[in-house]
C-alpha cells in the first residue's frame, strides 16, 4: 500500500535549502521544483541536489540567492508506502468478527513527518498546515483539526471521499497527525471542548472509552486552572490503535494511544491498568501546553517537555482519582526507576547541546529514563522548594510569552525566577541552583553525621571505581541542595547544602533521637547516616515503625540497599531495613523493599544463598499473605485502598514465589477452574500473579490454554496479562518457541516484540535463552523493528541485568564488537550501561556472597 502526493512548501529567504526527507521514491526523477510566489520575481534555479542519508536531508544546491521579503513555493513529487513500521505514514490490520480491517495512521515523533511527506521536519519550524485526506467511503478520516467539510470524488474511476479540515495552528510538524478508520466513537462536551474517544467498534459498544471519556474533561479542566489559560483547541480527539509502538502521543487535538493505555473494561482491566489510563490520558492533555502551545527549539531540551509532563501527570491523576494518592508513586515509579541508570558513571546529563544532537538516532537516544524521569524527579524538586504558587505564577508567565512559539529551557528558568523575585525567597537564582542538576549527570548522596552535625555532598556512583570521564562537569559533581529534615516527632526544617561539606549544629541529636532528611523523598538524592542514626532508624521501624510515613520508610529501604551496592554502608545494614516487614501492610515500604530484593534474586538465584533467603523472606511474607487472606476472604473480595489493592498482589506475588504452598495452591485451583469451565473466576487484579504462577507450575496444557486465550483475546489489557504471563514457564522448548513468536508478526505484534523478549529474559530459565536469541537475530531486530522504536535501550538492559560473571562480560564485550557496524540506535548507550552494570555486579558478589549468605542463614530462623 502506498500514498501519494505534491508537496507544497512556502519560504522566505534562504541561500541554500535542506529538505528533511526520508523513503521517497520521486516521479521521473525529478527532485523538487522552485516556483517565485511574487510578480517581477525570478525563482533561482537548482544546479544540483543530493540526498545526505545520515541526516535524512534533500539539500538543493541554487544558482543564486533568495530575495529577503520574497514568497517561493518549493514543489515535490513524491510516493511513500503505507509500511507497518509504527512510524510516519503507517498501516494497523487487526481482526474483527473475521475481518481483516485495516487502519492508516501516524507517529510522526521525533523525526519521521518526513516519512509522510516532504517538510522542514524541525520542532522550531511552525506552520499552519492545511490537510485534506481522500479516502474509502464507509471509513472515518480525523485530523489535527476539525473536520470542514466531506464531499465525493471519483479518482481513476472510483468513488471516493475527500475531507477537508480546518487549518491548524501554528504547530511543528511531529504534532501532525491524520488516521483513516472504520472505528467508532462516543463524545461529550467540556466547557465548549468537543471530546471525542475513537477506537474499534467491538471495543465502543462495550463500553471500554467511557472511562477515558469520563475524566477527559476533569483532567483538562485541572490544568486550564493549573496553566491559567484555556485550552487552546475546539476539540480533543483520543484514538486508541491496534498496532502503536510508544504508550502514547500527544498530537495537538488528535491523540494516539495503545489501547492498553486509553480503554478500560471493569471486567478485565485491574486497579493498575485503570492507573495507567488517567495517567497517560493526563501526561497527554498536560502537552496541549507545555509542548505544543510552546515547543522547545530542538530535541536537546526534549528532558523538560517529558520531564515536565511525567511530574504534573501525576496531579492530573490525582485530580481524576482523589482517592488513590498517585502523587507520590512518583517516588517508586520515576526517582528510584532512574536513580539505578543515573548512578552509573555511563550516564549523561539532563541538557545536551544543540550540535551534539544532529542525527536522527541521536534524537531516538534521548527518549529515556533520564528525560522522563530524572526531568520529573528534578522539577518535582523545583516546584516543591519555590512552593507549587511561585511555580505556577512562572510556568503562566512563559506560556503566555512562548504560546505558538519555541523556547529553551533558559526561558522556563527566566520566568519563575521573575515570580521568585516578585513572590518567593531563595539563597541562589533558579539558574544557579538548578544548572547544578541539569547540566551535569548523576546526583549525589548527602551523609549527616547526626553526632556532630557535619553534613557533606558526594557524587553517588552504584560502583565507586568506575571511572567518570565523560561528559566532564564543570560543577565538580557538587550540586546546591535543599534539604527538608525533622527530628523525633519535630517540625520539619528546610535548609541549602551550597558546599561540598558544611556544619548545622541544629542536626545534632542525644539519646535516642534520631534524624530523618528528604522528607517525603523530595529531593532528588540519596541520603547516608552515622552508624547511631541508622541504628536508631532500625529501632523506630522496629518498634512504631508508623512514627516515619510511609514514603519515608519506602526511602529508608531504598536508599540503604544502594548504599550498600556502593560500598558506602554494610550490605547487612541494607537487609536490617527489612526485618520489620513482617508487621509492616503498606503498599509503598514493601514496593521498594521488594524492588531492591529482586535484585538479590537477579544476583543469587543461581547460587547456594537462594535457599536461606527463600527461608528469610518466608518469614517476612506469609504474615502479609495471611493479612490479605483474612480482609478480601481468600481473594473472593477485593481491599477498599488502591494503593491495598496493589499490595495485596505483591503479598500474592511474593508468596507463591518463596513456595508458600497455600499461595502456589490457590493459584493453579483458580487457573484449573477457568480452564475447566471456560469462565474465567480470577479478578482483573490478580490476573497477572495467577497467571504468570499457574503458569510457571505448569507445562505445556497450561501453556497452550494461556496462548489460545491470548489469540482470542478482544480486550488488550487482558492480552497484555497474558503475554506477560507466557513467559513465566519453566520449560524452556516452550521459552525458545515463545521467543521465535516475538519475531512473527502474526504471533506477536510489532509493538509487543521488544517486551516481550524481556519477560522471557526477567524468568532465570528464560534468560539465557533470550540472551543467546537476540545476539544470533541482531541484525533482523535492528533492522525490521527499528522504524519508530525507542525501546532498544529497555531491550538489551533486560536480557543484560542478571549479568555478573565475566564469561558474561565478555560475551556483552563481543556483543557490542560483533554489531557495531549495525548499530544499536536507541539502545547505544544501554549497552554500555550493561558492561557497566555487570562490572559492578561481578564486584559486589565477589564482596558479598558470604556475608549475605551467614546472614540469610541467620535470619531465617522462625521468628
Amino acid at each position: 500500500m502506498s500514498h501519494c502526493g505534491l508537496g507544497l512548501l512556502q519560504i522566505q529567504r534562504l541561500d541554500s535549502i535542506s529538505l528533511q526527507l526520508n523513503h521517497y521514491k520521486y516521479e521521473n526523477d525529478q527532485l523538487a521544483q522552485l516556483i517565485a510566489l511574487d510578480s517581477g520575481t525570478k525563482a533561482p534555479s537548482i544546479v544540483s541536489s543530493w540526498l545526505k542519508e545520515e541526516t535524512q536531508y534533500l539539500v538543493l544546491e541554487l544558482d543564486g540567492k533568495l530575495m529577503k521579503d520574497h514568497r517561493y513555493r518549493l514543489e515535490t513529487n513524491f510516493t511513500g508506502e503505507l509500511s507497518d513500521d509504527l512510524g510516519g505514514f503507517y498501516r494497523s490490520e487487526y481482526m474483527e468478527e473475521g475481518v481483516k480491517r485495516i487502519v492508516a495512521t501516524t507517529q510522526m515523533q521525533p523525526t519521521d513527518a518526513r516519512k509522510a511527506f516532504p517538510c522542514f521536519d524541525e520542532p522550531a519550524m511552525k506552520a499552519v498546515f492545511h490537510i485534506t485526506l481522500i479516502h474509502d467511503h464507509r471509513t472515518v478520516a480525523l485530523s489535527n483539526g476539525e473536520q470542514k467539510v466531506t464531499n465525493n470524488v471519483i479518482i481513476n474511476g472510483q468513488p471516493l471521499q475527500m475531507t477537508v479540515f480546518e487549518p491548524t495552528e501554528k504547530m511543528s510538524t511531529y504534532l501532525l497527525a491524520f488516521i483513516v478508520s472504520d472505528f467508532s466513537y462516543i463524545n461529550n462536551t467540556v466547557n465548549n471542548v468537543t471530546i471525542r474517544i475513537f477506537a474499534r467498534k467491538n471495543a465502543i459498544e462495550a463500553g471500554q472509552g467511557t472511562y477515558a471519556l469520563n475524566k477527559t474533561g476533569t483532567i483538562l479542566n485541572f490544568f486550564e486552572r493549573y496553566y491559567k489559560s484555556r485550552y487552546p483547541l475546539p476539540k480533543s480527539d483520543q484514538i486508541a490503535l491496534p498496532d502503536f509502538n510508544a504508550g502514547a502521543m500527544e498530537n495537538w487535538g488528535l491523540i494516539t494511544y495503545r489501547e492498553t493505555a486509553l480503554l478500560y473494561d471493569e471486567d478485565f482491566s485491574s486497579n493498575g491498568n485503570k492507573e495507567r489510563i488517567a495517567s497517560i490520558i493526563s501526561h497527554e492533555l498536560a502537552h496541549m501546553w507545555f509542548g505544543n502551545l510552546v515547543t522547545l527549539r530542538w530535541w536537546n531540551d526534549l528532558w523538560l517537555n517529558e520531564g515536565f509532563a511525567s511530574y504534573v501527570e501525576y496531579l492530573g491523576a490525582h485530580e481524576a482519582e482523589p482517592d488513590w494518592n498517585v502523587k507520590d508513586l512518583i517516588v517508586l515509579s520515576d526517582m528510584h526507576r532512574v536513580f539505578a541508570i543515573d548512578a552509573l558513571a555511563s550516564s549523561h546529563p539532563l541538557s545536551s547541546k544543540e550540535e551534539d544532537i544532529q542525527k536522527p538516532a541521536q534524537i531516538s537516544e534521548l527518549f529515556d529514563a533520564i528525560s522522563y524521569s530524572k526531568g520529573a524527579s528534578v522539577l518535582r524538586m523545583l516546584s516543591d522548594f519555590l512552593t507549587e504558587e511561585v511555580f505556577t505564577m512562572g510556568l503562566r508567565t512563559y506560556l503566555q510569552t512562548f504560546a505558538f512559539g519555541n523556547a529553551v529551557y533558559t526561558d522556563l528558568w527566566n520566568h519563575l525566577q521573575m515570580a521568585v523575585e516578585a513572590h518567593g525567597d531563595l539563597p541562589e537564582t533558579v539558574h544557579n541552583i538548578m544548572n547544578t542538576w541539569v547540566l551535569q549527570m548523576g546526583f549525589p548522596v548527602v551523609t549527616i553525621n547526626a553526632t556532630n552535625g557535619v553534613i557533606t555532598q558526594k557524587h553517588f556512583l552504584l560502583d565507586p571505581d568506575s571511572e567518570v570521564t565523560v561528559p566532564s562537569s564543570s560543577f565538580n559533581y557538587e550540586w546546591i541542595i535543599p534539604i527538608r529534615w525533622m527530628k523525633t516527632g519535630a517540625s520539619p526544617n528546610l535548609l541549602w547544602l551550597h558546599k561540598k561539606t558544611d556544619t548545622i549544629d541544629s542536626m545534632k541529636v542525644s539519646g535516642s533521637e534520631w534524624l530523618l532528611a528528604n522528607l517525603n523523598v523530595v529531593g532528588y538524592y540519596r541520603v547516608n547516616y552515622d552508624q547511631g542514626n541508622w541504628e536508631r532508624l532500625l529501632e523506630v521501624l522496629s518498634t512504631n515503625h508508623s512514627e516515619i510515613s510511609g514514603i519515608n520508610r519506602a526511602q529508608l529501604v531504598d536508599d540503604a540497599f544502594n548504599l550498600a551496592r556502593a560500598k558506602i554502608i554494610p550490605t547487612v545494614l541494607a537487609l536490617k531495613t527489612t526485618k520489620y516487614l513482617h508487621k509492616e501492610r503498606e503498599y509503598m515500604p514493601w514496593e521498594s523493599a521488594l524492588k531492591n530484593l529482586d535484585f538479590f534474586y537477579l544476583m543469587f538465584d543461581r547460587s547456594e544463598v537462594y535457599g536461606p533467603m527463600q527461608d528469610y523472606l518466608k518469614n517476612q511474607v506469609i504474615p502479609l499473605f495471611n493479612h490479605y487472606n483474612d480482609i478480601t476472604e481468600n481473594w473472593t473480595e477485593v481491599p477498599d485502598g488502591h494503593m491495598d489493592q496493589y499490595n495485596q498482589v505483591n503479598a500474592i506475588s511474593q508468596a507463591c514465589r518463596i513456595g508458600h504452598q497455600e499461595c502456589q495452591e490457590q493459584t493453579k485451583t483458580l487457573f484449573k477452574q477457568w480452564m475447566d469451565e471456560k469462565k474465567n473466576p480470577i479478578h482483573p487484579n490478580l490476573r497477572s500473579t495467577v497467571y504468570c504462577n499457574a503458569i510457571a507450575a505448569g507445562g505445556a496444557k497450561e501453556w497452550e490454554f494461556a496462548w489460545s486465550e491470548f489469540k482470542i483475546a478482544t480486550i488488550a489489557t487482558e492480552a497484555e496479562k497474558l503475554r506477560a504471563a507466557l513467559a513465566c514457564t519453566k520449560q524452556p522448548w516452550l521459552l525458545n518457541r515463545y521467543l521465535e513468536y516475538t519475531l512473527d508478526p502474526n504471533m506477536i505484534r510489532k509493538q509487543d516484540a521488544t517486551s516481550t523478549i524481556v519477560y522471557i529474559a526477567n524468568n532465570v530459565i528464560g534468560q539465557s535463552l533470550a540472551w543467546d536469541f537476540v545476539r544470533a537475530r541482531w541484525t533482523y531486530i535492528f533492522t525490521q523493528y527499528g522504524g519508530g522504536s525507542f525501546s532498544f535501550s529497555n531491550l538489551i538492559n533486560g536480557v543484560t541485568k542478571r549479568f555478573s560473571s565475566d564469561f558474561e562480560l565478555q560475551q556483552l564485550k563481543r556483543f557490542k564488537e560483533d554489531n557495531s557496524g549495525v548499530g544499536f540506535g536507541s539502545g547505544t548507550l544501554a549497552v554500555d550501561q550493561s558492561i557497566e552494570r555487570t562490572i559492578a555486579n561481578m564486584k559486589w558478589i565477589a564482596e558479598n556472597k558470604n556475608s549475605v549468605l551467614e546472614w540469610f542463614k541467620e535470619e531465617a530462623k522462625p521468628l
